[in-house]
């Protein structure tokens, strides 16, 4: 499974969805690394390349959030380190493992892929709804 970004997935906020491209990016070559080699060792440089920039996707999403004063950060905060969680779990099988199982893709795509489209269609979207109605008074 390939993740991809659809129209489904647009927030309304260029910083925020230019960022989750990347991301589905760094996934898939994730994935295409796995498939044209089972080495261990690149398996784990691309992971760690797809970690880094989640955990820089994270920090400037809720720098947003902090900056607009949004009131769901607390929770949005919450998902974000179920995902870092859920990531370190990946490096670990990917790191006992001899390399890239069929089981480790299995679980990337759904605990990550799969995760990644309910978080970016419920709570970044509500974060774009909420610049846009903060910035829009008149729409309420």
């Amino acid at each position: 499974m390939r993740a991809e970004f659809t129209e489904n997935l647009i927030t309304g906020n260029e910083m925020i969805d230019s960022q989750h491209r990347e991301l589905i990016q760094r996934i898939n070559r994730l994935l295409e690394t796995m498939e044209s080699s089972r080495e261990k060792s690149t398996a784990v440089k691309t992971l760690n390349f797809l970690t880094d920039y989640v955990c820089y996707h994270f920090e400037a999403e809720e720098k947003l959030q902090e900056e607009i004063g949004y009131p769901g950060l607390a929770e949005h905060k919450e998902q974000h380190n179920a995902l870092k969680a859920t990531v370190k779990d990946l490096t670990e099988m990917l790191e006992e493992e001899e390399g890239p199982s069929d089981s480790f893709v299995a679980q990337l795509n759904l605990k990550v892929i799969e995760w990644l489209y309910k978080h970016i269609e419920g709570y970044d979207r509500s974060i774009a709804e909420y610049i846009y109605l903060t910035e829009n008074p008149d729409r309420i």
